[in-house]
């Protein structure tokens, strides 16, 4: 899988022990990070605004993806926010602010090249070799429900809601979100979704496939934590060729994706990972 987005140079790393793990520089109050029990932790920090996206997060949360992707002490990554929502997806008032203030009015092409580039956090989500866990506080609106349906999996407090929220806006959608929606629930179901504009319940979005558990909302962040402890204790290699294989089915027919996980079982069978996994099987079997 491709994560060589290119990133922009970033502060020098300041990283610090906590009781908690280790607390991950990001270069912006705008967004946290930390590992903790091999676990890369990545929280929005704009909970006055309901974390709506801010121009400092769209270089802030990539550049810690890619690190988490990286590090091999890190098996699973959360991506979470703090105060009671999750997103509210484009600031809208930041954005005209902007606008307001840019000497020229930027063309369509110039516009179209910057969103791609701010929308580069929702492929390192998808394509990264972790697996990816949104845990969503809140609501999750427009680019905010894009970037939870990028994760590999969703744990929602009863109290959070999907809401598309683009045609309120007249706009179309943005992170991805068409693409996402419409292979979780299909091409028809997913635009019904997007032009009808009703926020999701958790309850619902669990029965449509939409978010994998829901818990008690004060519950949310031990479970997701412990969740995402539970896979990085787990065979971090096997489980990054199961995700390349997930991932492949939306590009490959079934003739050209079996000799690619064919190779990728052979090789799994080869790491030491799979050795201990034998070792530790057949003991439990003795026992039994």
């Amino acid at each position: 899988m491709n994560t060589s987005v290119s990133q922009p140079e970033t502060t020098p790393s300041t990283d610090s022990k906590t009781d908690r793990g280790i607390d991950v520089e990001t270069g912006s109050p705008t967004v946290l990070a930390e590992i903790s029990d091999g676990v890369g932790i990545v929280t929005l920090n704009r909970p006055e605004r309901r974390n709506a996206l801010h121009p400092e997060m769209y270089d802030a949360v990539p550049a810690v993806l890619e690190r988490f992707a990286a590090d091999d002490e890190v098996g699973a990554v959360i991506i979470t926010a703090a105060g009671t929502a999750f997103c509210a997806g484009g600031d809208v008032r930041d954005g005209k602010a902007r606008r307001a203030a840019a000497e020229r009015v930027p063309t369509v092409e110039e516009r179209t090249a910057e969103l791609s580039h701010n929308a580069r956090m929702v492929r390192f989500l998808h394509e990264m070799p972790k697996v990816t866990i949104a845990a969503l506080p809140g609501a999750a609106v427009g680019a905010g429900m894009s970037i939870a349906l990028a994760a590999d999996f969703r744990i929602a407090a009863r109290s959070a809601k999907l809401i598309p929220g683009w045609s309120k806006l007249a706009f179309s959608g943005d992170f991805g979100g068409t693409w996402f929606l419409t292979r979780l629930v299909g091409p028809s179901a997913a635009l019904e979704i997007l032009v009808e504009d009703r926020p999701i319940t958790a309850d619902a979005a669990l029965e449509r496939g939409l978010v994998n558990r829901v818990v008690d909302d004060a519950d949310l962040p031990a479970a997701a934590r412990a969740w995402a402890a539970q896979i990085a204790a787990g065979p971090h290699g096997a489980y990054a060729a199961m995700k390349a294989n997930v991932v492949q089915t939306h590009s490959m027919t079934l003739a050209e994706a079996l000799p690619i996980e064919s190779e990728r079982m052979v090789r799994a069978g080869l790491t030491d990972e799979h050795k201990a996994a034998v070792r530790a099987w057949l003991a439990a079997a003795k026992k039994r």
